[in-house]
């Protein structure tokens, strides 16, 4: 395999120049940041924006007529019009704002069960979800006296598609599934998962969370009827996210919260609702992180979606080949369409203390359970750890990540040699 200059694609080192905190140190070390699949770093153009707003443009949104609110609010709207656009929606109203994708699951938890779930009905996730994707649904099935089911995957970290088949039903209401496995790397084919959940009758909802920052998403060609993802995984701010919903299903959902904004009519006997998105974002919406994800969609396009997904991949198989040359090295998650992450263990050393003594050298990357305690169990390890790239990683950080890895094997277990 060939090995990649971080100059044969594109200038990655005039890209890590619009991210401030990669010139930073840590622990007396030049930073490797090694964990974007957690959260990524945020660019200039992000920061900036947020920055000019509350220096120049604060303002609430929808309530007010004065010149600063008119603004804040014509702003505030562009982005979801640029969100609509970014995902291939057909409609501005099919954009919910939420604070990430922990809370667009939810809401669909609670608005779609209220509205078709009964009780004996059956909701289908897999083995590989994030907890973000497992405990709404648990809470669902305990309110509604629902049925969870589980869909497994194989040793190699692929969903077992003829069991998913299998498990679908006249009982099947919704199908909730990753696109990206935050720990196995698997990139699901969804498109042709929904349309299977969609001949059993069943609704789909996929947790985009991972997937965002690395994939084309047209949620019109996939046919999903619920589309989640965080903007701070898409080097946006925290706080921000997205719910999808098409624009028929969102109309028939009751509201996830009560409050402002989201009401048309109030009276001491009753309220009337706006109609959809509104109706879903009750009191003064987070509008700088609005605002900071919008920036985020212009830089993201500025640096080109498919440059930066083939400049990842050539990461992700650089890091592969040489990462094999650990001794005692074990990979997790080996599908064919994977993300840009890779999770592992080392015989004889606990993730823990491999993290630790990275962090030590000045090199973040991901360790423990991963927000995925079933899928662990599942893989037969209590911990993992977990190296995720961006387009803003380099050749070189590959190279310090796997020579002090390197080192702290032999650190911890001074009978390796290499």
């Amino acid at each position: 395999m060939p090995t990649y200059n971080s100059n044969d694609f594109f200038d990655v080192w005039k890209v890590r120049k619009q991210f401030p905190m990669l010139s930073k140190m840590m622990n007396g070390r030049p930073l490797v940041y090694l964990d974007s699949a957690a959260t990524a770093q945020k660019p200039l153009p992000v920061i900036e924006a947020m920055d000019c707003f509350y220096r120049e443009q604060y303002g609430t949104v929808h309530r007010a007529i004065y010149e600063i609110a008119a603004h804040s609010t014509e702003m505030y709207s562009q982005v979801r019009s640029k969100i609509q656009k970014l995902i291939h929606a057909n409609f501005e109203e099919e954009i919910i704002f939420t604070r990430g994708t922990t809370e667009a699951i939810n809401l669909v938890a609670h608005s779609f069960g209220l509205a078709f779930l009964k009780e004996g009905d059956e909701i289908l996730i897999s083995e590989m979800e994030h907890h973000a994707n497992i405990v709404p649904w648990q809470f669902l099935c305990q309110r509604q006296k629902a049925i969870l089911r589980v869909v497994p995957i194989f040793d190699n970290g692929v969903l077992d598609l003829e069991s998913l088949k299998n498990m679908l039903s006249e009982k099947t209401k919704l199908l909730a599934l990753t696109h990206i496995s935050n720990v196995l790397g698997t990139c699901n084919p969804i498109k042709e998962i929904i349309a299977l959940a969609h001949q059993a009758g069943a609704k789909v909802l996929i947790d985009g969370a991972q997937a965002i920052p690395h994939l084309s998403i047209d949620v019109i060609d996939l046919n999903v009827d619920f589309y989640a993802f965080s903007g701070h995984k898409f080097y946006g701010p925290t706080g921000i996210g997205v719910l999808y919903g098409k624009k028929e299903l969102l109309e028939q959902l009751p509201p996830f919260m009560g409050g402002g904004d989201m009401i048309e009519e109030v009276s001491f006997e009753m309220s009337t609702f706006q109609p959809p998105p509104l109706k879903f974002e009750a009191g003064t919406p987070s509008i700088c992180q609005v605002i900071g994800l919008g920036a985020a969609v212009d830089y993201f396009e500025s640096v080109g979606r498919k440059k930066i997904l083939n400049w990842e991949q050539k990461l992700l198989s650089y890091a592969e080949e040489k990462m094999a040359a650990i001794s005692g090295i074990h990979f997790y998650g080996k599908a064919s369409e994977r993300g840009s992450l890779i999770s592992f263990t080392i015989d004889g050393l606990h993730s823990l203390d491999l993290g630790t003594i990275l962090g030590l050298k000045g090199i973040a990357i991901r360790t423990g359970h991963l927000c995925a305690m079933p899928l662990l169990k599942r893989l037969g390890v209590k911990s993992l750890a977990r190296a995720s790239f961006a387009f803003y990683n380099t050749q070189e950080e590959i190279d310090l990540f796997i020579k002090a890895t390197k080192e702290a094997s032999i650190l911890l277990k001074p009978e390796m040699s290499y």
